[in-house]
């Protein structure tokens, strides 16, 4: 099961290595899945607020021009944005000034048990709205590409008894083991945000 998405010049979502602004290229993760969100909004449910451009074409100028406008909510810092209720009270406030008031947030930390998480992220991507991830260390080197970062979680299959998610990130998809994504090894630990209505 996937939810619906967007291309932007071949890529799936935005690159972050795209960005022209160094600081965005290296610690804007959050500001990029915030942004993603709202185009995701903006062009499947209709919420024009969100994203002031064209959500049907997405173009590499606007979403630069997004990112600015974005930037000031969910700007880069020095342990980066590192905790679920500083990116859920940094979007919030995006939300508010845009008069979008009515989309609610769900922070879903990370040491909750792995079955009530695969059920959450089911019923997310079941009702058609995908989910932001933030990972922090993690001992498997398989997800390294995942550390101290945040993405989108766009789909999910069951395969043999395990569950798989489509994490998007830098413009490209891949399925990760959600099982073995969620059990990092580490107490300190990120977690997932729930958008809907």
């Amino acid at each position: 099961m996937e939810t619906g998405y967007y291309y932007i010049d071949g890529d799936y979502g935005w690159n972050q290595e795209k960005f022209t602004d160094p600081i965005m290229k290296g610690g804007g993760c959050a500001a990029v899945t915030a942004c993603d969100i709202c185009i995701f909004l903006s062009r499947f449910f209709g919420e024009k607020n969100l994203y002031p451009f064209n959500p049907q074409e997405v173009t590499a100028a606007d979403y630069k021009k997004f990112s600015r406008i974005m930037k000031p909510y969910l700007h880069p810092r020095l342990h980066g944005i590192d905790k679920l209720e500083t990116y859920i009270d940094g979007l919030g406030k995006y939300f508010s000034d845009t008069g979008s008031t009515h989309i609610n947030m769900r922070p879903f930390p990370g040491e909750k048990d792995v079955n009530e998480a695969v059920k959450a992220v089911m019923k997310s991507i079941d009702a058609g709205i995908p989910l932001a991830c933030l990972t922090l260390k993690h001992k498997d080197s398989r997800f390294d590409d995942y550390t101290w970062h945040w993405y989108m979680i766009t789909g999910y299959d069951t395969i043999y008894e395990k569950t798989w998610v489509k994490a998007v990130s830098y413009g490209e998809w891949t399925w990760l083991d959600f099982e073995a994504l969620w059990d990092t090894g580490y107490t300190q630990k990120g977690g997932l945000v729930f958008f809907s209505y």
